[in-house]
Order: C-alpha cells, then sequence, then structure tokens
C-alpha cells in the first residue's frame, strides 16, 4: 500500500480506538448529568463547550488553514525549519496564556453571553463549571501545535492516539463522581462545590495528560525547539495575512453558533437542548473522523506539496481520489446511521423516550455528512494554495444561513423539536456551502472533473438504498422503537451495530454488482486494520 494508505490506515485505527472510548465517556457523563431534558447537563454542556470556542477563535483556523502548508515549505529552509517553528511555537504559547487568564477573569461574562434567557441558578452552575473548564484553552493551543507540526512532518500516529489517555482519565474521573455523588444529577440543586470541582477538574485534567502525551513524541521531528520573542524574518507577517481571512471565518463560525446556542437554550429542561445537540453531533462526527480525517489528513499534505510545485493536474487528481475514496465510506456511514438513529441514540440518554426525541436531531444533522466529507476536500484544497480570502466568502454565507434557519426554527418549532430544526438548518447551509465552494475551485483550477466523482457517488447512493432497507428491516425485526435495542445503552449500541453490518453487507453486495472500481482500494484499506494484518 502506497504511504497515503498506510498513514490513513494508521489514523484511521487511531482514530476509531479514540472516538470510541470518546464515546463511552460520554456514556459515563450522560450517566452522571443526564441529556434530554437536563437542566445540570446543560449546564456543563455550555461551559465545556467555551474553552472549545474560544481555542477556535485564536487558533483552530489558522492551524488547520495555514501552519501545515507552512510548515512543509519551511522544511526547505537551511535550519530544516527550526527557527520558523520555534517562533511559531513561542508567539502561540505567549498568545494561549494571555487568552486564557482573560478568559478566566471574564467567565461569569461569557456564560452570560451564551445562555442570555437561563434561569439564575442555571447560570450560576455554569459558571461554577466554567472555572475549572477554561484552563482547556491552553492545553488544546499547544495540544494542536504540536499535532499539527507532527503532521506536517509525515508523523500522523501521535495525534490520533493521544486523546484515548484524555477518554481513560475522564472516564475514570466521572465514575468517581457517580460513586461518590450518585448518578443522573439533572437538577441544579443536586451540585456541591466538591462535585463541581471534580467533574470540570476531571474534564480538564485529561486534556493537559492528553497534551503531555503528545509533547513526548517531539524528538521524532527533528526539530529543537527554543523560546524565541523575535518574531520577525521567517514569514511569519506572511502568515498574518494568510490567518487575517481564517480568522474572521472562524469568527463568523462562532458567531452562528453562539447565535444557536441562545436559541437552543430555551429548550433547556423541556426537551433536547445544548447537551443532547451535542451527543447527536459526536455520534455524526464519529464517521467523519474515522473516515474523513484518517483518509483526509494525507491526502492533504501530499495535495499541498503538489499545489505548491504548482502541479495543478495532479492537485485535481488528488481531488477526484480523495473524495471518491471518501464517498465510499461515508454513504454507506450516513445510511446505516439514518437507520439506525434511534439505538444509537439511546447510548447518550437515559430513557427511551428520549433517544426517540435525540434520534431526530441526529438524523437532521446527517442530512449533510456527504457534502461536509466534500467540502473537507475542497476547502482544503484553496488552503493548500495559500487562499483563505475565498474559504472566508463561502463560509459566510453557511454561517449567515445557519442564523436565519436557527432564527426561523426558533420563531416556528415548538421547544421539543427546537433543537433538531436548529440542526437541519446547518445541515442545509452546508449543502449550500459545498456547492458554492466546489463552483468556485473549479473556476480557479479550469475544471475539477467533477462529473468524474459525482458518478461514482451516485452509485454509491444507489447501493446504499438497498443497503439502508435492510438496515430498517434489521431494525424493525428486533422489535423497532419498543424493541430491546433502545431498552438500554448497552444494548442501545449492540444493536446499532447490528444494523450498520447488516447495512454494510448488503451495500458492498450491491457495489460487487454494480463493479464498482473504487471497491477494491478500499477493500484492501479495510483488511489493513483487521487483527493479524500488515
Amino acid at each position: 500500500m502506497s504511504g497515503i494508505g498506510r498513514a490513513s490506515v494508521l489514523i484511521g485505527a487511531g482514530t476509531i480506538v479514540s472516538r470510541l472510548t470518546g464515546l463511552l465517556r460520554t456514556v459515563v457523563l450522560v450517566a452522571a448529568v443526564g441529556s434530554v431534558g437536563s437542566r445540570a447537563g446543560d449546564a456543563f454542556a455550555l461551559a465545556n463547550q467555551l474553552p472549545n470556542n474560544i481555542y477556535a477563535i485564536i487558533s483552530a483556523g489558522i492551524l488547520t488553514a495555514v501552519i501545515v502548508p507552512q510548515i512543509v515549505k519551511a522544511t526547505a529552509h537551511d535550519d530544516g525549519g527550526r527557527a520558523f517553528v520555534s517562533k511559531l511555537f513561542t508567539l502561540g504559547t505567549v498568545v494561549l496564556v494571555v487568552t486564557t487568564a482573560i478568559a478566566l477573569l471574564v467567565a461569569p461574562w461569557l456564560v452570560q453571553l451564551y445562555a442570555p434567557s437561563a434561569p439564575a441558578d442555571q447560570l450560576a452552575l455554569a459558571t461554577a463549571f466554567a472555572y475549572w473548564c477554561l484552563p482547556q484553552i491552553l492545553f488544546y493551543g499547544l495540544y494542536a501545535l504540536v499535532g499539527e507540526a507532527l503532521n506536517a512532518r509525515r508523523i500522523y500516529g501521535p495525534f490520533t492516539w493521544a486523546p484515548i489517555v484524555n477518554n481513560v482519565v475522564s472516564i475514570a474521573g466521572f465514575l468517581v463522581v457517580i460513586a461518590l455523588f450518585g448518578s443522573d444529577l439533572t437538577a441544579i440543586s443536586d451540585w456541591t462545590p466538591d462535585s463541581i470541582a471534580l467533574l470540570g477538574g476531571t474534564a480538564t485534567l485529561g486534556i493537559v495528560v492528553q497534551t503531555a502525551v503528545l509533547l513526548a513524541f517531539w524528538r521524532r521531528t527533528g526539530l529543537r525547539v527554543r523560546p524565541d520573542f523575535r518574531w520577525r524574518g521567517v514569514g511569519l507577517g506572511h502568515i498574518g495575512k494568510l490567518a487575517g481571512w481564517t480568522f474572521l471565518m472562524v469568527i463568523a463560525g462562532q458567531l452562528a453558533g453562539l447565535v444557536q446556542t441562545r436559541i437552543v437554550i430555551e429548550a433547556s429542561g423541556t426537551g433536547a437542548s445544548i447537551f443532547a445537540m451535542q451527543n447527536a453531533w459526536l455520534i455524526f462526527m464519529l464517521p467523519y473522523s474515522v473516515i474523513v480525517l484518517s483518509i483526509g489528513t494525507p491526502y492533504f499534505t501530499q495535495l499541498s506539496e503538489h499545489a505548491a510545485a504548482g502541479r495543478d493536474d495532479e492537485v485535481r487528481g488528488d481531488i477526484g481520489r480523495s473524495i471518491r475514496t471518501l464517498g465510499l465510506f461515508i454513504v454507506i456511514a450516513t445510511a446505516a446511521l439514518a437507520v439506525a438513529a434511534v439505538p444509537a441514540s439511546r447510548i447518550f440518554t437515559n430513557s427511551r423516550d428520549a433517544a426517540v426525541e435525540a434520534s431526530v436531531v441526529l438524523l437532521c444533522f446527517l442530512v449533510s455528512l456527504v457534502p461536509l466529507a466534500v467540502l473537507f476536500v475542497i476547502q482544503r484544497t484553496f488552503y493548500a494554495y495559500n487562499d483563505t480570502r475565498t474559504p472566508f466568502f463561502f463560509t459566510l454565507l453557511q454561517c449567515v444561513l445557519v442564523v436565519v434557519t436557527a432564527v426561523v426554527a426558533s420563531a416556528t418549532l415548538p421547544l421539543q423539536f427546537l433543537a433538531a430544526g436548529v440542526a437541519l438548518g446547518q445541515s442545509f447551509a452546508s449543502i449550500v456551502q459545498v456547492i458554492i465552494a466546489t463552483w468556485l475551485l473549479n473556476r480557479r483550477l479550469g475544471g475539477l472533473r467533477v462529473g468524474a466523482w459525482m458518478l461514482s457517488l451516485g452509485r454509491f447512493v444507489l447501493a446504499a438504498v438497498p443497503a439502508a432497507g435492510a438496515g430498517w428491516l434489521t431494525f424493525q425485526l428486533l422489535g423497532g422503537v419498543d424493541g430491546w435495542t433502545v431498552s438500554d445503552k448497552l444494548l442501545g449500541a449492540v444493536g446499532a451495530a447490528i444494523i450498520g453490518i447488516a447495512s454494510l453487507v448488503v451495500y458492498g453486495a450491491f457495489l460487487a454488482l454494480l463493479r464498482a472500481p473504487e471497491l477494491k482500494p478500499a477493500l484492501e484499506i479495510a483488511r489493513r486494520v483487521l487483527p493479524g494484518r500488515r
């Protein structure tokens, strides 16, 4: 198998284990704080979301769009990029420390900003959790800086495997919370300073340990990093120009997310709200992370090299191959998750009725799973050409649509379906975004051979229809919404797996009947992750 294939398998295997332990982490957390209708659960979800949002504003977009291509270029310097990386890491650490300190100082106002309509007791609990969670900003940033540097040097494994340690630490801490203070602590009055400190402190400790594990692999980069406050002379000004558009893009995304949170919090205590929506997104992101990130990340590094060398035809080839490969897996993942939505949602809820309600949110997110896989490739191709301006504009359009659809959902839907309406609006916005982005890239490169990879996606969808039918029939034979697959968290996982396997078998059979040329390389990737294979 090629280097791309080996890297994809390494990332994919690590991502699978990471996501599975992450799912278990969330299962334990739901057991502790509840999910649908839990005011305490929504308070913790809001507080634990804050460091992610703030980190995204200062760092995430810049890292994804800019750092990997720039580190790849810096390796051509006489020192192999050492001076560049030292200055970059020094600047990044300073920004992260200052931002974390400011966030802690203004924590009550941050919580109020995201949940202005929440009752005073819920705001107080969320603020208490926020003080414990906000230090994660620093460690998220350091983890991402080190991880992207490793990826740029084609060292993919540690960045993918380190989160497993975080999940193990979190699971242990959440189990201690349950052992000491009980389970299903959904009411605000259930929480004491000690239980707040244990839950919030555990969430942050996991990120600290995750970062420490990743730092242990730094020597493999061959780069010696030292504090360097002389930030001129190695192109950081160029990065600033590129990152300016990316920064604005992330700001737009965060503002859209802020509107969503302010709207969805209105349903807290009544139906699916912040925490239930986060859990539906977690399920949605499982196939995206395992499939899209594991296959797409190595392609992005190769695509960046081809773009830097001006080999546009090879870039077009990279785009087509990656979308076809991603599409084969992501289409069946979408179909299988759709028919298994109720048992899959039962894993992160504490009752059958809550699972049914949460599954509607998941289905609304799933509408955009295939388009987002395509967008991953298209958007990062712009980044590979150092173009962050164009992605800003098509992302801005998406953010505007997210806000408009969320406001419409708030005005027209009952609280029970508010989260689902917001999720569906986000999916619609993403579909429009990928259409516009593909059209713009097609113009820039003088053609993307869209017809070829759209034909492949059509073939995959054709095979997925009977596969989804088989999965739905399996779900009904297992009792449907009144059956054993929705009676318990563990049984929900087992039921979802059975439904998924049934769908996958039929999908593979129909692809073989259609003689899909993408099936053979896909099977090769699958064989690589089977036990005992090399």
